[in-house]
Protein backbone atom coordinates (compact mmCIF):
# COMPACT_ATOMS: atom_id res chain seq x y z
CA UNK A 1 0.00 0.00 0.00
CA UNK A 2 0.95 3.62 -0.76
CA UNK A 3 0.68 5.93 1.88
CA UNK A 4 0.27 9.94 0.88
CA UNK A 5 0.30 12.62 3.24
CA UNK A 6 -0.47 15.99 2.70
CA UNK A 7 0.77 18.44 5.17
CA UNK A 8 -1.13 22.02 5.64
CA UNK A 9 -0.21 24.70 8.31
CA UNK A 10 -3.42 27.02 9.13
CA UNK A 11 -5.08 25.44 6.73
CA UNK A 12 -2.72 26.11 3.76
CA UNK A 13 -1.39 22.96 2.14
CA UNK A 14 2.57 23.04 1.98
CA UNK A 15 3.20 19.64 1.07
CA UNK A 16 3.14 15.96 0.65
CA UNK A 17 4.68 13.29 1.44
CA UNK A 18 4.81 9.74 -0.29
CA UNK A 19 5.91 6.03 1.09
CA UNK A 20 5.45 2.78 0.02
CA UNK A 21 4.89 0.81 -2.95
CA UNK A 22 1.44 0.27 -4.39
CA UNK A 23 1.60 -3.41 -4.73
CA UNK A 24 -0.90 -3.59 -7.75
CA UNK A 25 1.74 -5.66 -9.56
CA UNK A 26 5.11 -7.09 -9.72
CA UNK A 27 7.78 -4.35 -9.96
CA UNK A 28 8.05 -2.51 -13.47
CA UNK A 29 4.24 -3.78 -14.07
CA UNK A 30 2.97 -1.69 -11.76
CA UNK A 31 0.72 1.22 -13.28
CA UNK A 32 -0.38 2.60 -10.18
CA UNK A 33 2.71 2.99 -8.51
CA UNK A 34 4.18 4.24 -11.97
CA UNK A 35 1.00 7.06 -11.65
CA UNK A 36 1.67 8.23 -8.18
CA UNK A 37 5.19 7.87 -8.92
CA UNK A 38 5.21 10.03 -12.44
CA UNK A 39 2.91 12.44 -10.92
CA UNK A 40 4.46 13.38 -7.77
CA UNK A 41 7.47 13.85 -9.43
CA UNK A 42 6.30 16.23 -12.04
CA UNK A 43 5.04 18.55 -8.94
CA UNK A 44 8.12 18.46 -7.38
CA UNK A 45 10.29 19.16 -10.73
CA UNK A 46 7.75 21.94 -11.48
CA UNK A 47 7.79 23.58 -7.46
CA UNK A 48 11.98 23.05 -7.91
CA UNK A 49 13.47 23.63 -11.57
CA UNK A 50 10.80 25.50 -12.98
CA UNK A 51 9.51 27.68 -10.49
CA UNK A 52 12.81 27.66 -8.69
CA UNK A 53 11.09 27.85 -5.51
CA UNK A 54 12.52 26.64 -1.94
CA UNK A 55 11.80 23.49 -0.94
CA UNK A 56 12.58 20.90 0.94
CA UNK A 57 12.76 17.82 -0.95
CA UNK A 58 13.81 13.91 0.82
CA UNK A 59 13.76 11.22 -2.21
CA UNK A 60 14.55 7.80 -2.23
CA UNK A 61 12.93 4.19 -3.13
CA UNK A 62 9.65 4.41 -2.57
CA UNK A 63 9.87 7.62 -0.08
CA UNK A 64 9.13 10.79 -1.85
CA UNK A 65 8.97 14.16 0.62
CA UNK A 66 8.51 18.21 -0.67
CA UNK A 67 7.86 20.74 1.50
CA UNK A 68 7.36 24.32 0.24
CA UNK A 69 8.79 26.98 2.83
CA UNK A 70 6.78 29.90 1.40
CA UNK A 71 4.31 28.86 -1.22
CA UNK A 72 3.00 31.19 -3.80
CA UNK A 73 -0.12 31.03 -5.77
CA UNK A 74 1.45 29.11 -8.10
CA UNK A 75 3.06 26.08 -5.55
CA UNK A 76 -0.42 25.86 -4.73
CA UNK A 77 -1.90 25.29 -7.67
CA UNK A 78 0.53 22.67 -8.21
CA UNK A 79 0.16 21.28 -4.85
CA UNK A 80 -3.58 21.18 -5.26
CA UNK A 81 -3.65 19.82 -9.14
CA UNK A 82 -0.98 16.76 -7.34
CA UNK A 83 -3.85 16.25 -4.45
CA UNK A 84 -6.93 16.33 -6.78
CA UNK A 85 -4.80 13.75 -8.85
CA UNK A 86 -3.61 11.61 -6.54
CA UNK A 87 -7.05 11.19 -4.75
CA UNK A 88 -8.61 9.85 -7.88
CA UNK A 89 -6.24 7.60 -8.16
CA UNK A 90 -7.08 6.39 -4.39
CA UNK A 91 -10.34 6.08 -5.22
CA UNK A 92 -9.77 4.22 -8.55
CA UNK A 93 -7.61 1.73 -6.51
CA UNK A 94 -8.49 2.01 -2.27
CA UNK A 95 -6.55 -0.95 -1.87
CA UNK A 96 -3.55 0.09 -2.99
CA UNK A 97 -3.25 3.79 -2.53
CA UNK A 98 -4.35 5.63 0.60
CA UNK A 99 -4.40 9.59 1.32
CA UNK A 100 -4.11 11.03 4.22
CA UNK A 101 -4.20 14.55 5.91
CA UNK A 102 -2.18 16.63 8.65
CA UNK A 103 -0.12 18.96 10.13
CA UNK A 104 3.38 20.35 9.48
CA UNK A 105 5.55 22.24 12.15
CA UNK A 106 8.58 24.45 11.63
CA UNK A 107 7.55 25.19 7.72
Amino acid sequence: MTAIKFFLKERILKGFEISGHTGYAHEGEDIVCAAVSSASQMAVNTITDVLHEEALVDCSDGYLKCVVLEPGKEVLDILEGLKIHLTQISDQYPGYVKIYYGGIQNA
